[in-house]
């Protein structure tokens, strides 16, 4: 696909210098020249971007962003100038823009700029795709993403869908386990009965017969109340998901066995035997082939779980999705908390990509959540400003050795930051991203630091 760029600006050099600088990085382009024409040139060009000058002669470029997002409310447009001016910068953030650049213009962050939003509209686009797929097709986000293990995965999770096989899920907490349960149960032919979800680990020992068989009136201390239907019969043509399995103790091992063979139990205090017709799916974060070896775990319950067995990967081994599961998250409680975020900066995703994720998705959905619910109503980038509470330096591996000393006769700020600017220009060859990267800061805040201590600016175009 060709993405298409439009420049708004009354300054025919500028325009023409960016038609062709853009051309020939594969954009088609188009250039407005009048303000009185921006917004017919908006709806007849219909760009994926918007480069738009502040002042236009007569017109006011303000006016025209806000006229562009009364219409076109996600379409991104970077605003440009020639004059340096906090206030109008900030005001043009707060009413939308995408970002703020001075002239003239460096051409290597205009195409890593270009190139970040571009990502950032495939990843919308992606995770608007998954969403609108049918409902007898159902994924949720932890199925997002294009990862070759858990395609496999979802693919065999299809097919097993549509047999009564018992099925063992593995992984770490967080992996989505429940949801890979869900994704089986809505794809069988038992997706119209009941999901019946235990816990095996979370109820009190004396209580899990009870809670997996029933009981009756009588049968123990607490149980004056009526006969008490357990999972198994409230599962009766459906599914059941034993989660955490391996957390079931030796003498329910030996019941849960019967009823995996036989599809009969007695109800605790009962002398009737009760049939059901139940799928079998039993999650763990344990290896259950060690818990065997040490003696915690049937064999044979385990080889009678594991008919079929979805082994699902941490979220650390599935790196590359994590950028579609943020955006999906960002979505999710952007719209529920009723804020404007709808973008990850760069930083944050390169923070996650490279972050350990112990609690995996669950993890990275609870830290989104969070951020999202701390930003400003008018805040749109999620950054590293919103995720302080995550430990930085926990992803790189490394400690903190930086060391500022200050002369007894004291320093300027001035040149503590001008030297600081200069020193990490130098780290990164004079890449300014990675500059703005390394020091924590957006590039066009980096360039406004640049512009007021008296730093030059290279490889511009004007």
């Amino acid at each position: 696909m060709q993405y298409k760029i439009l420049i708004i600006d009354d300054d025919q050099l500028v325009g023409r210098s960016l038609k062709r600088a853009l051309g020939k990085l594969g954009y088609e382009t188009e250039v407005c020249e009048d303000g009185s024409r921006a917004m017919e040139s908006v709806k007849s060009f219909y760009p994926d971007i918007v480069f738009l000058d502040i002042y236009l002669q007569k017109y006011n470029g303000i006016s025209i962003l806000e006229d562009i997002k009364k219409e076109f409310i996600d379409l991104p447009v970077i605003m440009i100038t020639g004059f340096a001016d906090v206030n109008i910068a900030v005001k043009a953030m707060k009413l939308g823009a995408h970002d703020f650049l001075l002239k003239p213009l460096e051409l290597e962050h205009l195409k890593l700029l270009i190139e970040r939003i571009i990502t950032n509209l495939e990843l919308k686009k992606e995770v608007l795709k998954l969403k609108s797929i049918k409902s007898e097709e159902i994924i949720t986000p932890e199925f997002f993403g294009k990862n070759r293990k858990v395609q496999i995965l979802i693919r065999s999770a299809q097919k097993l869908a549509k047999t009564d096989t018992t099925i063992l899920l593995q992984g770490e907490s967080g992996t989505g386990k429940e949801e890979f349960a869900k994704f089986i149960h809505q794809n069988s032919p038992r997706a119209n009965e009941n999901l019946v979800r235990i816990n095996c680990g979370s109820i009190p020992r004396e209580l899990a017969e009870s809670e997996l068989f029933g009981h009756e009136k009588g049968a123990f201390t607490g149980a004056s109340q009526k006969t008490k239907l357990g999972k198994f019969e409230l599962a009766d043509k459906g599914t059941i998901l034993l989660d955490e399995i391996g957390e079931l103790s030796m003498d329910l091992q030996v019941k849960l066995l019967r009823v995996l063979q036989e599809k009969k139990f007695y109800r605790v205090g009962g002398e009737k035997e009760i049939s059901v017709d139940v799928r079998v799916i039993a999650a763990t974060n344990k290896n259950l082939e060690e818990e065997v070896t040490k003696g915690n775990f049937r064999e044979d319950l385990f080889y009678r779980l594991n008919v079929a067995n979805i082994n699902i990967p941490p979220l650390r081994e599935r790196k590359d999705d994590i950028p579609l599961l943020a955006y999906s998250f960002v979505d999710e409680f952007s719209h529920k908390f009723g804020t404007a975020v709808n973008e990850i900066s760069p930083e944050a995703i390169e923070l996650f990509q490279n972050y350990y994720w112990k609690g995996n998705i669950r993890e990275l959905r609870n830290v989104i959540e969070r951020a999202v619910l701390l930003m400003d109503e008018d805040e749109k980038v999620l950054g590293l400003n919103h995720l302080g509470f995550l430990n930085a330096l926990q992803s790189k591996g490394q400690e903190d050795n930086y060391v500022l000393k200050i002369p007894s006769e004291g320093i300027k700020i001035d040149i503590v930051l001008k030297d600081l600017i200069l020193k990490t220009l130098e780290l990164t060859k004079g890449n300014q991203l990675k500059a703005a990267r390394i020091l924590g800061l957006s590039r066009s805040k980096l360039r406004y630091r640049m512009e007021q201590l008296g730093i030059e600016v290279v490889k511009k175009i004007s």
